[in-house]
């Protein structure tokens, strides 16, 4: 389809959506939400509750879907981008241009530390997006913070200006034009702040308390926070989407031990859990009270290499590294039949996928040979950090470092085994701290440049590129895809890039998995997340 053909169906689209988008706008009402309680047994503690700073499924499940929304958002258990705070939202011809419709008559939360004084209005938007754009604002000044999604997209270099039109329109002028721009708007970091809330906390002296005490639009107001032990929520009466909030208490247990969730599950002390180990997945499909959902998993469970840590700068050592790993052996032992063997940095299940890209070899003997090759025929010493939780992804980081640290023993390579508290795990990696490190991704929403430029490009060296890789062949693909509409020619630029991806290794794929989602059959209406979070709006409790 050519580019005016795809922008004018973008318009159309978005005019059908704003007549349905009016529609829930004209039922706002004070509900009344059902006095039910839910508990969501977590598997680890958030590092915050402004998403815009953080990366992590855990922080999203705790901050973006409970208490805020974004302008557009994702539908319920799936990557379909729908009008959120926004009506509806055009396109110019160019291509460069979005100017969003805002929502009337949405209410921010009323909380203990809050009580606002107006409806949101495009001050918010300016405020939330101006925050990421502008270091210099006062606010930045008060509380300084990273914002790693924005960056690691680019969005800080693409976007010109973000403009107040009038009080419910606000126009958004990128430098070029970005095929994935509205699924991105749809992400986390986009979720939208109250600049009058912001602005009472920088007069009060406490900018640091909108990571600590936030206040949303969103289904859910927050009431407190025990670390490693209870987030609690209330449910929004004020809520835009009244129907949508079916449960007067959220409570998270956060509750680290995969077993012990288990335990709780099946006594109702929570009526959903997180990140079931491969082991429980029969046992939990026996009970009569559980039930288990499960769909393919749009995710990678993959091992970074810090190529700014030598010899890992050198090719020839991440590849012996990659081939002394028994990648068959961990697939049976740490994904225990939900694993699928991994070759390419995104899941089949993304478009652009190369099905037919090129990956070595289980071959310890050759390893040996390309270490001596590189002038390390004695090996060396190397940490490898394995993650403190369980994901989707990696259900066992630990059992698959020690099987890795086996594997790469026989080919003279010694790895200590490194791991810390998740929050801190992913700061000290981000700055650069790790040899090797297990990680993985979710992707977050549907679009190959989530994969290919969050993780591995330029731009996102300082946030999920953990591995420090920056390859201008490959970046210059990253860039060009961005700016390309026609989805069969990003097709083949993606195409190109994973090829550059397979000759350079700047990481190891090991698995996909299996996602699956134990719930009490008392939840209704409970969806996996395709994206790789816990949404509760919707979800009712019998």
């Amino acid at each position: 389809m050519k580019q005016n053909n795809l922008l004018r169906a973008a318009r159309i689209t978005t005019l059908v959506a704003a007549a349905a988008a009016s529609m829930v706008g004209a039922s706002v009402a004070r509900a009344e939400i059902p006095n039910k309680t839910l508990v969501y047994c977590s598997e680890g503690s958030p590092a915050g509750f402004d998403p815009a700073q953080y990366t992590t499924g855990t922080d999203f499940t705790a901050n973006t879907f409970t208490v805020y929304n974004r302008l557009v958002e994702f539908e319920r258990g799936g990557t379909k981008v729908e009008p959120g705070l926004a009506e509806s939202w055009d396109v110019s011809p160019d291509g460069k241009t979005y100017t969003f419709h805002l929502r009337h008559g949405v209410k921010f939360q009323t909380t203990a530390y809050f009580k606002p004084s107006r409806e949101f209005n495009a001050d918010d938007v300016l405020f939330t997006f101006t925050r990421m754009l502008d270091p210099t604002m006062p606010f930045n000044k008060a509380y300084p913070a990273q914002f790693p999604y924005f960056t690691d997209m680019g969005l800080d270099k693409l976007i010109a200006k973000v403009e107040k039109v009038d009080p419910y329109t606000v126009r958004f002028t990128l430098k070029e034009v970005n095929a994935p721009f509205i699924q991105n708007m749809a992400m986390e970091f986009a979720s939208i702040q109250s600049a009058e809330y912001a602005d009472s906390l920088l007069k009060a002296g406490k900018a640091a308390d909108l990571n600590q005490k936030p206040v949303g639009t969103g289904p859910f107001i927050f009431r407190s926070y025990t670390k490693d032990a209870t987030i609690r929520f209330d449910g929004n009466p004020d809520y835009w989407k009244p129907n949508d909030v079916k449960i007067s208490k959220l409570i998270f247990a956060i509750t680290p031990d995969a077993g012990v969730r288990v335990q709780k599950l099946k006594r109702d002390e929570c009526q959903v859990m997180s990140y079931p180990r491969p082991a429980d997945i029969a046992p939990l499909k026996t009970e009569t009270s559980i039930s288990m959902p499960s769909q393919p998993g749009f995710n990678l469970g993959y091992l970074s290499y810090n190529v700014q840590h030598k010899p890992l700068d050198k090719v020839e050592v991440r590849e012996a590294l990659d081939m002394a790993i028994n990648k068959k052996a961990i697939i049976d032992s740490v994904y225990q039949g939900a694993g699928q063997s991994a070759t390419n940095p995104m899941p089949p299940t993304q478009w652009s996928y190369d099905k037919n890209l090129p990956s070595l070899s289980y071959d310890p003997e050759k390893a040996k040979a390309l270490l001596a090759k590189a002038g390390l025929a004695s090996g060396f010493d190397i940490t490898l950090w394995a993650m403190p939780v369980q994901r989707p992804y990696n259900p066992n980081a630990r059992l698959m470092s020690e099987m890795i640290q086996a594997d790469w023993a026989k080919i003279g390579v010694r790895a200590k085994i490194v791991t810390y508290e998740w929050g801190e795990y992913i700061k000290r990696a981000h700055a650069g701290e790790d040899d090797t490190m297990l990680i993985g991704w979710t992707g977050d929403n549907g679009d190959p440049d989530n994969w290919l430029g969050t993780l591995l490009g330029c731009e996102a060296i300082n946030g999920n590129n953990f591995g420090k890789w920056c390859y201008k062949p490959f970046d210059d693909l990253i860039q060009k895809g961005r700016t390309t509409i026609d989805q069969g020619e990003r097709t083949k630029i993606y195409t190109q890039a994973q090829q550059i991806f397979a000759q350079q290794l700047p990481f190891s794929p090991i698995a996909h998995s299996t996602v699956y989602q134990p719930v009490s059959k008392k939840v209704i209406d409970m969806r996996i997340e395709p994206l790789g979070y816990a949404r509760f709006d919707g979800v009712g409790v019998q």
